[in-house]
C-alpha cells in the first residue's frame, strides 16, 4: 500500500475515501472479471488438446469480457494520475504554476471522460434498440456498454474532484486528502 492509499483510507474526507473505495472496487471487479475470463480460455484449449473440445464461445467470452473490464481499470489510474504525462516543457515552472497547469489539463480531461460517457449511453440505447446479439453465446451486445460508462463516468467524477485540487496549488493525492 502506498502513502497516498494510507492517505485515503485514514485522513481523506468521506467524499474522497469514497471515491478511492469506488476506483478501487471498479478495479478489482474488472481484474477479477478478466482472471475468470483467462482461466476459461485456459480450460477451453487443455480441452481441445484433450480431444475434449472447448468451451463453447470463448473467443466472445473474452472479447466481452476485454471490451467491458477495460474501462473498470481507469478511474483508478486516474485517481493515482497514472496517465502519461509529458513535463519536458514545463519542468522549470515553478512548483504551483505545474500544478495549476496539471489542473487545466486534468480538467479537460475530466470534460473528455464525461463526453465519451454520454457517448457510450447513446451507444447503449441504439445497441439496446437495434437488439443485436454475439453469434455463439447469444450474449446481447448492449451490456458491455454497462461497466464502460461506469468506468468513464467515474474516470471523470475523480478527474473533476483533481482538477479542482490541482487548480488550487494542491497534489490530489497527499495534499487534499
Amino acid at each position: 500500500m502506498t502513502q497516498a492509499d494510507t492517505m485515503y483510507e485514514v485522513q481523506a474526507p468521506p467524499l474522497r475515501r469514497s471515491l478511492w473505495q469506488l476506483c478501487t472496487l471498479s478495479a478489482g471487479l474488472g481484474g477479477a472479471a478478466i482472471f475468470a475470463v483467462s482461466l476459461g480460455v485456459t480450460t477451453s484449449v487443455v480441452m481441445r488438446n484433450l480431444g475434449l473440445g472447448g468451451l463453447r464461445g470463448d473467443f466472445e467470452m473474452t472479447e466481452i469480457a476485454s471490451a467491458a473490464c477495460a474501462s473498470l481499470f481507469l478511474p483508478l489510474c486516474q485517481l493515482r494520475r497514472g496517465h502519461v504525462m509529458v513535463d519536458l516543457f514545463t519542468g522549470w515552472l515553478p512548483r504551483r504554476a505545474r500544478l495549476s497547469l496539471d489542473g487545466v489539463w486534468t480538467l479537460l480531461f475530466a470534460l473528455f471522460w464525461a463526453v465519451v460517457a454520454w457517448r457510450l449511453c447513446l451507444g447503449l440505447e441504439d445497441m439496446r434498440a437495434y437488439g443485436d446479439r454475439t453469434m455463439l453465446l447469444g450474449v446481447p451486445v448492449w451490456w458491455v456498454y454497462c461497466p464502460a460508462i461506469f468506468g468513464t463516468g467515474l474516470s471523470a467524477l475523480v478527474a473533476f474532484d483533481s482538477a479542482l485540487c490541482l487548480l488550487r496549488g494542491r497534489e490530489p493525492q497527499t495534499e487534499c486528502a
